[in-house]
């Protein structure tokens, strides 16, 4: 076993994905990671992610733009490990996303209002990391390493600073302010709760609002949904928004629909079963930006349901059967 200039241990015998995973280990380490960020996962996805076969210099480093997929595909074709397709969550939760945190990725830099649920989310390599890493192994690395974590926490605040100047400012009916993450149904959950609410449920109480850079809450009024008799389910089950329309008491599960996920008969069921034991009535709304985009739904919109069009907000839908059959007043007859 050989000492090599970057403090690495290496047997004769290795192979040369061995040695390289032994680096990227290393590196890993040396970055500060530690526990599940620094094992072999994390180590080949920061590989994938420089797009670094074992027979490349360090110096050839590049910052492609990779999904999970992708990763995981570079990893099985340049290093012969295989991940089944129900690692990705771990791979992504273990390792992607707190190089994020870190500053060591960049979520989809190409595309920074991209959900980042959206099956296209990427990543890439930040430019400060990337030059760090194709430093090593070069008698410039410990030098750039020291300078690297030196600056690493301005590097870090400077993503969130660029990440939080890009989010969605949504003022509550109680005059609250909150942020949302860009992209996706965001722009649409905005004009729920700032358009909808105003109009059809005045003085209405924001309980809940998702949001899909996270899997909690943005905003999260727990205790008076408490108060109704509800026991909140996970959050990958609560609808988009969920508002208290007090005057009524009404409960409105609000599903807001951008690519998926309208309230059909299915999950209509699924919510006033998780909802059950409410005191308050359950009103199921489904919105959309436009009459295009409630389009390609139709067919699926469940009855005893309602549908909220962003581009006309003074209207409701009502799925309801012969609940509202009747003239409107501005044609009834003259008495």
């Amino acid at each position: 076993m050989s000492l090599d200039e970057n403090w690495e241990l290496f047997e004769p015998s290795m192979s040369p994905q061995e040695r390289r995973l032994r680096e990227a280990t290393g590196i890993l380490k040396r970055l500060g990671f530690t526990g599940k960020q620094t094992n072999e996962s994390a180590a080949y996805t920061l590989l994938a992610l420089l797009d670094l076969d074992p027979d490349k210099s360090w110096s050839e480093a590049t910052a492609p733009l990779r999904g999970i997929t992708p990763i995981i595909a570079f990893i099985d074709k340049s290093y012969g490990v295989k991940y089944a397709p129900n690692t990705r969550e771990s791979i992504r939760d273990d390792a992607v996303k707190f190089f994020v945190e870190h500053g060591v990725l960049v979520r989809n830099p190409d595309d920074p209002d991209r959900p980042t649920n959206s099956g296209k989310t990427v990543y890439q390599v930040e430019n400060n990391m990337l030059a760090l890493l194709r430093s090593y192994r070069t008698k410039n690395w410990q030098e750039n390493l020291e300078a690297y974590l030196a600056k690493a926490e301005t590097i870090r605040n400077e993503l969130s600073r660029h990440r939080i100047s890009r989010r969605i400012p949504v003022t509550l009916p109680n005059g609250d302010a909150v942020a949302l993450s860009p992209g996706g149904q965001n722009p649409l959950i905005k004009q729920i709760i700032e358009e909808f609410c105003p109009r059809h449920a005045p003085g209405s109480v924001v309980l809940y609002i998702g949001d899909t850079e996270s899997k909690f809450a943005t905003h999260f009024e727990k205790d008076e949904l408490s108060q109704l008799g509800v026991k909140v389910p996970a959050p990958s089950k609560m609808p988009d928004v969920v508002v208290h329309f007090r005057a009524r008491n009404w409960l409105l599960l609000i599903e807001a629909v951008t690519s998926a996920g309208p309230v059909d008969g299915k999950r209509r069921k699924e919510l006033k079963q998780l909802f059950a034991g409410s005191s308050a009535g359950l009103v199921f709304v489904t919105a959309f930006v436009d009459r295009a985009a409630m389009r390609s739904f139709l067919a699926d919109l469940s009855w005893e349901a309602d549908v909220w069009l962003a581009d006309e907000p003074e209207h409701l839908i009502h799925f309801n059967g012969d609940r509202f059959l009747g003239p409107y007043p501005d044609v009834m007859p003259f008495p």
